[in-house]
């Protein structure tokens, strides 16, 4: 008899990268993700190519993708044992200060756009900016042409006043694709209780992370861990409801593990206010960035079945590990 996580829609918040490797998430039992297609530091035509080599390897029937264009392309995905491919940015720089773009993009496939990274855009304030400004003129037209189109909006790297900006404005709900709450740990990618609350009451979905720069105490002598996680996860819960919290693992799906370097290193250099003192406690290789016992997506049964001893019931663990993000995202989507 297969187990329940054998059962599960599995939809993962946030794939940081792939080289196009699936493997691994076929054997975590995935029916879609949230790929980021492009690096903060890509330009334009590197942002290009990277759709026309998307689009190549959906249309590849030995690829093991299925591109997702609306809900009912996960369902697909899922029948034909293949991983539904979402294609998603975690920035905005890519549209200057054309709002026109979007429609561009969105047509090209695009269907969750963080609204900054870490840093100021034209759009608004990330979450490393000191100053919190919150969105701009154009950052409330970008809300508002996204909502337009039916393209998500992702507030996860956003600064705390965007993102509940983003969330007050838009006429539709918003996601925190891989996020955790800053009242279990004081990691400046988690959310204050007021956004998260924001976020849910917009109808939208609250993607926990096991990733260790949010799902961590700051103490080097303590590893992130499953269990940490879930501390998050229910405390999401309490403020959002079961209908509102997915996961987010902010994880590489790859076939060449060593593909993904040079994007640890930008993040360890870069954005060293979001991840120094981590990478300096555990080291910056890609399995050390999770808990020891789920640093793999192939190994997803695992949380799955931490969900369980922690209570969860089978119908709540369903919700959160795939449910609530195929409601929410067909509901923005349309």
């Amino acid at each position: 008899m297969a187990s329940l996580h054998d059962r599960l829609m599995v939809i993962d918040g946030l794939i940081f990268y792939s080289d196009g490797g699936a493997g691994d998430l076929r054997m975590g039992n995935y029916a879609a993700c949230n790929v980021t297609l492009r690096s903060p530091m890509d330009d334009f035509e590197q942002t290009f190519d990277a759709f026309a080599t998307w689009l190549a390897r959906c249309a590849d029937p030995a690829s093991g993708w299925h591109h997702v264009l609306k809900a009912a392309d996960i369902d697909a995905a899922r029948a034909a044992g293949k991983v539904g491919l979402i294609m998603g940015w975690q920035d905005t720089k890519m549209l200057g200060d054309k709002v026109e773009r979007l429609a561009a993009f969105h047509r090209l496939g695009l269907r969750i756009i963080q609204l900054t990274y870490n840093e100021a855009s034209a759009v608004g304030d990330g979450c490393l900016e000191p100053r919190n400004a919150g969105l701009s003129r154009f950052g409330f037209a970008v809300v508002e042409e996204m909502n337009r189109l039916g393209l998500a909006i992702d507030l996860s790297h956003c600064g705390e006043r965007t993102a509940f900006e983003a969330a007050k404005h838009s006429k539709k709900p918003v996601l925190l694709t891989h996020c955790n709450a800053k009242a279990i740990t004081q990691r400046v990618r988690n959310k204050s209780d007021e956004t998260i609350r924001a976020v849910a009451e917009s109808g939208g979905l609250i993607g926990a992370s096991i990733h260790g720069f949010m799902n961590w105490d700051s103490n080097p002598s303590n590893p992130p861990t499953l269990e940490l996680f879930i501390r998050h996860l229910k405390h999401i819960i309490g403020l959002a409801g079961i209908d509102n919290v997915g996961f987010g693992t902010d994880m590489a799906a790859l076939s060449d593990y060593a593909a993904s370097d040079s994007i640890l290193q930008m993040s360890a250099t870069r954005y060293a206010g979001a991840t120094a003192d981590f990478v300096k406690a555990f080291g910056n290789t890609l399995a050390k960035r999770y808990p020891d016992e789920l640093n793999n997506p192939a190994l997803m049964g695992r949380k799955t079945d931490a969900l369980l001893k922690a209570g969860f019931s089978e119908s709540e663990v369903e919700k959160i590990m795939g449910r609530n993000f195929h409601r929410v995202l067909g509901q923005i989507w349309g």
